[in-house]
């Protein structure tokens, strides 16, 4: 089968068991899912479900939802349009049904200006919610998107192309379409490419100096960039151009930004003095050779990995025309694709020196992901009550992760993967920190969206890990699923309860969870989370809780204080956490009961550890002597062709390299698993 229609397929079913479980109707239930794409990938923050269909006088009017960040300093209103179809084989979809969704999108932006419109509309209804919204902020929006996402293939050029303007305020217009959506889950790819064309598209070519040698493993130039070039190529690409920065979620907030923007306003001719610059990567570029020297031409995925923060200042002030002074200097690092995973975040590693940066902002190659990747392919989780066979769960530290794994494999090689790690039991970076941060009370951050929980979580990890990363063990790994486990049957059991009326499912399942955590800190108590992961579910007591504490979420979050109308945004803000945190709430006596003392959740901790220290050694010989001399011989081969080996390393791997004639010693072969695990990071 067509690798297209297989993932099609797949989407079909993922989408309809999605809808099946949750309640919803099969359209919302593909557009949560690709919601969660879309700022995962930086396309729209938050993404907010808001289903409207109708007509201001003779014009048809549609949107499905929208992103509005009110604390950020970009203003971009993103407007959603949703294009969902079941069908056996994928469709296609041509530019003129774009431009009907589109336009409808448009109509709906006008006509909420209007009071009459607004008027119209049934205050507590989505609609009046989002037609209020862009009426209110319509001073600070600097830019609209008009997003289309579709499960049919789209084969004209629509990505973020420009396409007029509402009141003087830029349009532009994106689709995400079957493909696309395809590229971003197997790769993390949002487009098959980003070319940035600066001889054609930004005003003319940039004059750069080589600075690599010959024989240097990668090519490197130094270039200086005018301020308006860069601000009109972030115009138009956004956060898609710092896919690869570890700062990307900090935004424009700090005082390094402040002080930016200062420079551009009070002395722009002294920023290139004063600023430290860009760091930026590409695949690939062209170098033309002219009578005044070299000049770049064009960048395929150009990447800014350090200077996130310099180029969103920049772009800010574009509005204030206060560029014309302001030139900026740019490293470039040519990187292949098959090097970028390794090569990249080391870049951007180093290069980010001028404030101080988290261990834990370098996620994907970040020695937690690297342990969590290697618990979840080892662990295997219990059978619980209503399986039969024991599994595992699938972490994906980096996009792609499960569909490579996956499709590599033979069809009967596949079902057997299936059984070992199914679909259900596969979760990310993002579902990590959602899962995380609302146990740790913060379901107004993981409200924010994916990628600004995931930045705070990084944030709070890299300090922990920075202090001793022994925490971070085999028990804190179950935990962490079982908090997934709680998470994920609240996400169902919510649009069930008669008291839900439709939205904010996704802060509400983070408010539940925070509030019964709190409650139960409150006792001097915590929850059993070893209990759930020995039985894969949530107890009943547990499960009954958890539905208490999201009604009265529900309560608290869509009946905001005076002068407050968006829901979405009242769930983002600490009064909204701290309101329901102060709120009585009557628990029955069995989930009470069947909470634990913490120095009990310890004490199992320091249990199971001893356990493992006791079993360690045996497990890993019997391990390392099944792999064999030769695979062990691999591994070391490897290891030095990556240069990624010390002589001690070398040492070890080259005892195991002679199994059978000479079996390694216990302590050996603890080490030999370990060197592997790192090494996995650079396969």
């Amino acid at each position: 089968m067509d690798e297209l229609a297989e993932f099609h397929r797949e989407l079909i079913a993922d989408v309809q068991g999605d809808a099946d479980a949750m309640g919803l109707i099969t359209a919302e239930a593909f557009l949560e899912k690709v919601g969660e794409i879309l700022d995962e990938a930086g396309e729209v923050s938050s993404l907010n479900l808001c289903h409207y269909d109708g007509k201001y006088g003779a014009k048809p009017l549609h949107v499905d939802a929208y992103g509005w960040d009110l604390e950020g300093d970009e203003g971009v209103l993103s407007l959603v349009a949703c294009d969902f179809i079941l069908s056996e084989a994928p469709d296609t979809i041509i530019k003129k049904e774009i431009n009907a969704h589109l336009t409808k999108l448009v109509n709906f932006t006008v006509a909420a200006k209007t009071r009459d419109f607004r008027e119209s509309l049934e205050e507590t209804s989505r609609g009046f919610v989002l037609a209020d919204l862009i009426a209110t902020v319509w001073k600070k929006i600097s830019k609209i998107k008009l997003i289309l996402v579709t499960n049919r293939i789209n084969k004209a050029t629509t990505d973020a192309q420009p396409v007029g303007e509402i009141g003087g305020i830029p349009v532009t217009s994106n689709v995400w379409d079957l493909s696309r959506i395809g590229r971003f889950i197997s790769s993390g790819q949002t487009r098959e490419d980003l070319i940035i064309d600066f001889a054609q598209d930004y005003d003319g070519a940039i004059p750069v100096l080589k600075a690599s040698g010959d024989g240097a493993p990668f090519e490197s130039y130094i270039a200086v960039i005018p301020g308006t070039q860069l601000a009109a190529i972030y115009d138009k690409w956004e956060a898609r151009l710092l896919e690869a920065n570890v700062r990307s979620f900090l935004q424009a907030r700090n005082k390094v930004n402040r002080g930016i923007r200062d420079t551009i306003r009070d002395q722009p001719e002294m920023f290139l003095s004063y600023n430290n610059g860009l760091t930026a990567t590409a695949n690939s570029v062209e170098i033309a050779e002219m009578g005044e020297g070299l000049f770049l031409m064009s960048a395929d995925n150009l990447q800014i990995v350090n200077g996130g923060q310099t180029t969103a200042s920049i772009h800010a002030a574009r509005k204030l025309d206060q560029l014309k002074d302001v030139f900026v200097q740019m490293k470039l690092t040519i990187v292949p694709p098959d090097r970028a995973e390794d090569i990249v975040p080391r870049i951007s590693e180093f290069a980010n020196s001028q404030n101080k940066v988290n261990a834990a902002d370098f996620f994907a190659n970040h020695p937690f992901h690297i342990r969590m990747q290697e618990f979840s392919r080892r662990v295997l989780a219990p059978s619980g009550d209503s399986h039969y066979l024991e599994t595992k769960w699938f972490y994906e530290r980096a996009r792609g992760q499960y569909a490579d794994e996956r499709g590599r494999r033979s069809i009967g090689e596949r079902k057997r993967f299936d059984v070992e790690f199914p679909k259900s039991q596969f979760f990310t970076k993002t579902d990590l920190a959602k899962f995380e941060n609302s146990y740790r009370g913060k379901p107004h951050i993981v409200s924010h969206g994916a990628q600004k929980n995931f930045g705070e979580l990084a944030k709070a990890i890299g300090e922990e890990w920075g202090r001793s990363d022994a925490g971070f063990d085999e028990t804190w790994y179950k935990r962490l699923i079982a908090k997934g486990i709680v998470f994920r049957n609240l996400e169902k059991l919510v649009p069930q309860q008669p008291w839900y009326a439709g939205g904010y499912r996704a802060n509400i399942v983070t408010y539940a969870l925070a509030k019964v955590v709190h409650d139960a800190g409150e006792r001097k108590r915590v929850i059993d989370l070893d209990q759930v992961w020995r039985s894969q579910r949530v107890p009943a007591p547990l499960e009954r809780a958890c539905i208490v504490a999201a009604e009265a979420a529900n309560d608290v979050i869509t009946n905001p204080p005076t002068g407050i109308r968006n829901m979405s945004e009242w769930a983002k803000k600490q009064g909204c956490w701290a309101q329901l945190a102060a709120r009585h709430l009557d628990y029955e006596a069995s989930f009470l009961d069947g909470l634990i003392d913490p120095e009990q959740a310890r004490a199992f901790k320091r249990e199971e550890r001893r356990e493992r220290e006791a079993r360690g050694g045996v497990d890993a010989q019997t391990e390392v002597v099944m792999q064999g001399g030769e695979y062990w011989s691999q591994v070391l081969a490897f290891g030095k062709s990556i240069n990624k080996l010390d002589p001690r390393e070398q040492g070890i791997l080259a005892a195991c390299a002679q199994l059978p004639g000479k079996v390694p010693s216990e302590k050996q072969c603890q080490a030999a698993l370990a060197i592997v695990n790192r090494l996995e990071a650079f396969y």
